[in-house]
């Protein structure tokens, strides 16, 4: 970097104090700062993250080489604000990553000038956004983010704020039911946050007896029970520098909550069989299927607990309450089936499809892929149809059946009851209408869609 010269440097005052522990490097956006001649000199770690490229590539470069902006081809939006002495400017656009990538982006430009007003450089401030996913014409306003596929209001919502979630790392509670994602969103978080090169350490707190929970979360030492033959790490000091995902954290006993508490509180504990302190630097991220307040109100659940843990609250809808999204999950699912067994099914038929569309799915959206990865099985075609599906949803199918047989039904009733009617009248119309109690319009669509219209 060239910083001979008041004009080819960035006023010193900017990059004072900036080092791997400061608030910019520690922000969840994405920072560069250039100089006047509009190369980067200062390029934090989530900048690294968004890009792909690391801080020695970027250094030196022009912003526009590492960036790649969409808006950088119609004009470059910094010399755009100094010709219209803007200070600053916000707007969406596209980067393309180091891997060639398009990501869309939150950008703000701001000018930063010296004493003398005149300029001495800039600030970028990047924040990526949820992907438009690239389904049919249909689902044109499906998103994904992380990984994660939708277009429910709600889920979009999230979308929104999981990234200023992820950048600090106060304690989040997700709940919802099985199958509804909580773990994915749980990778989103920690991959968004700046504990992503760190570990992520899951623990089922449902799988495990408490005795066995007790030495996964804290470990234990040489000696602390019969097989105990030498010290073993807990999961809490496995995940040290990153996050513990703890799922299920409802089903944890009384006694264990305790112990909990000061992991989470003090984010020290002593492992089992032990009598020294262990310090630990972690995030704490649990999940559960369970109503905590619910919990806590009962008495099966600690309240101090529970407040720790609920620092910041994710809610998740079921897919009963997000039917909008099945249709894209299902092409998503297929794409994935296809490209794992190498397969070449194009969709689902009309008539399957109602079927999942009507389905309760307690399972979620885990359920929804069990069944398609059933269909996929029996299916030998290039599209699944409703014979394909798990023998419980035929029920549903059934239920269609029903519904179609009375509709037809009703609609031959509908038939005989106008047509005699006008006999009845000798096919006066307005009589016809009048005795029926519709309107003449209303009749005479009728008797168009029976085909009827020119009967004397």
């Amino acid at each position: 970097m060239d910083r001979n010269g008041d004009n080819d440097s960035l006023n010193d005052n900017i990059l004072n104090g900036i080092s791997g522990d400061s608030v910019l490097e520690n922000m969840g956006e994405a920072i560069l700062i250039i100089d006047p001649k509009f190369r980067i000199v200062y390029f934090n770690k989530r900048a690294e993250n968004i890009t792909g490229f690391n801080r020695g590539e970027a250094l030196g470069k022009h912003c526009y080489e590492i960036l790649r902006l969409y808006n950088c081809n119609n004009g470059c939006p910094v010399q755009n604000m100094i010709n219209t002495g803007e200070s600053f400017v916000d707007y969406c656009s596209e980067l393309i990553s180091k891997d060639e990538l398009p990501i869309p982006v939150a950008i703000r430009f701001s000018i930063l000038k010296n004493p003398g007003r005149s300029l001495s450089g800039g600030i970028i401030a990047i924040r990526d956004m949820p992907t438009k996913y690239r389904f049919s014409d249909s689902l044109k306003s499906a998103y994904s983010f992380q990984g994660i596929i939708s277009k429910n209001k709600r889920i979009l919502e999230i979308f929104e704020i999981l990234p200023d979630i992820s950048r600090t790392d106060a304690s989040l509670l997700i709940q919802g039911e099985s199958g509804t994602g909580k773990e994915l969103f749980a990778n989103a978080v920690h991959n968004l946050s700046l504990r992503q090169k760190n570990p992520l350490i899951k623990v089922n707190c449902a799988a495990l007896p408490e005795t066995l929970l007790e030495s996964e979360f804290f470990g234990y030492v040489k000696g602390a029970f019969t097989d105990a033959k030498k010290d073993k790490l807990g999961r809490f000091q496995l995940a040290d520098g990153g996050t513990i995902f703890l799922d299920e954290i409802g089903d944890i006993s009384p006694s264990l909550q305790v112990k909990l508490l000061r992991a989470v509180q003090d984010k020290q504990f002593v492992p089992l069989g032990g009598t020294k302190t262990v310090k630990v630097d972690v995030r704490v991220i649990s999940a559960t299927n369970r109503n905590l307040e619910h919990l806590v109100k009962e008495g099966q659940f600690r309240q101090d607990l529970y407040y720790r843990l609920n620092v910041i609250k994710l809610e998740l809808p079921n897919l009963r309450e997000r039917p909008e999204d099945i249709p894209l999950l299902v092409d998503h699912f297929i794409t994935r089936f296809n490209q794992r067994d190498q397969r070449n099914i194009e969709r689902i038929s009309p008539d399957t499809m109602e079927i999942l569309l009507q389905y309760e799915y307690p399972g979620n959206v885990r359920e929804l892929e069990n069944i398609l990865e059933h269909a996929f099985i029996l299916c030998k075609g290039n599209i699944i149809l409703k014979e394909h599906l798990p023998s419980y949803t035929i029920g549903i199918a059934g239920e269609l059946e029903k519904i179609e047989t009375r509709s037809d039904l009703m609609n031959q009733v509908e038939t005989n009851t106008i047509l005699s009617t006008l006999k009845k009248h000798n096919w006066n119309k307005i009589k016809t209408s009048e005795e029926l109690g519709i309107h003449r319009s209303t009749l005479w669509r009728k008797l168009k869609r029976m085909g009827t219209c020119n009967l004397a």
